[in-house]
């Protein structure tokens, strides 16, 4: 079964995989990085690990053309429901059977306040086995954590983590993190998007590829990568 991850600049990200199209915090509008419009972005499911601006982007105007169900935890389903989206609540820890595979809420070291000042609940990352077996583990904007060897535990073939500092971690705490879970593959993102995240993530991928048997696939926004 194919699998496909596009990275659309900051974190927003495409995911095909058993037919299914997904997206990944869907920024898209005000996104100096993007190289596509969210009109032109095909959606089944949209998954937000928080409730950032530049996170939930293009959320309800996405969900409203495709008819795409929104996953998040229950707070910002619940906040999405109110305006008439189709949405599934969960929360960390918590797993479901999506048709696209088993999607699991992970903790994440971050805010989550909603673009009018509701309460976005806890921030998370997704944990997705998809239909065929792969583990893909979407940390979303989340300082180093010690769980993350435990989520390395579960044998992840991809992790897309973040490297732009000051928000998030920062290139040596990603360093670490590539060590606490042990990917097959990595793809850093949230960097480059302004001058306050500005990153060298070849530089990155060379102490990656030097201290871990990680591979880094270092792409440029609009760029996929097949697992």
């Amino acid at each position: 079964m194919i699998t496909i991850l596009t990275w659309y600049g900051h974190a927003a990200l495409g995911l095909e995989t058993g037919g299914k199209k997904l997206l990944i915090d869907p920024y898209f509008s005000g996104n100096p990085a993007a190289t596509i419009g969210a009109e032109k972005v095909a959606a089944d499911f949209i998954l937000v690990t928080h409730g950032h601006g530049d996170h939930l982007g293009d959320t309800v105007a996405i969900a409203r053309r495709t008819g795409a169900t929104v996953i998040s935890n229950a707070e910002i389903a619940g906040w999405l429901g109110r305006q008439g989206l189709k949405t599934h609540g969960q929360h960390l820890g918590g797993g479901y059977k999506h048709p696209f595979g088993y999607l699991k809420l992970t903790l994440a070291l971050h805010g989550s306040g909603l673009p009018d000042g509701s309460y976005g609940g806890n921030p998370a990352g997704f944990l997705l086995t998809t239909n065929d077996g792969k583990q893909i583990y979407m940390a979303g904007d989340t300082g180093l954590f010690g769980d993350m060897k435990l989520i390395g535990e579960e044998g992840i073939d991809l992790a897309v983590i973040p490297i732009g500092d000051n928000y998030t971690m920062g290139p040596d705490d990603a360093l670490r993190a590539v060590k606490l879970l042990q990917p097959k593959h990595v793809i850093p993102i949230h960097f480059g998007t302004w001058g306050l995240i500005a990153q060298d993530p070849d530089a990155w991928a060379s102490r990656v590829v030097k201290e871990t048997g990680a591979q880094v696939h270092v792409l440029k926004p609009g760029e996929s990568f097949e697992l």
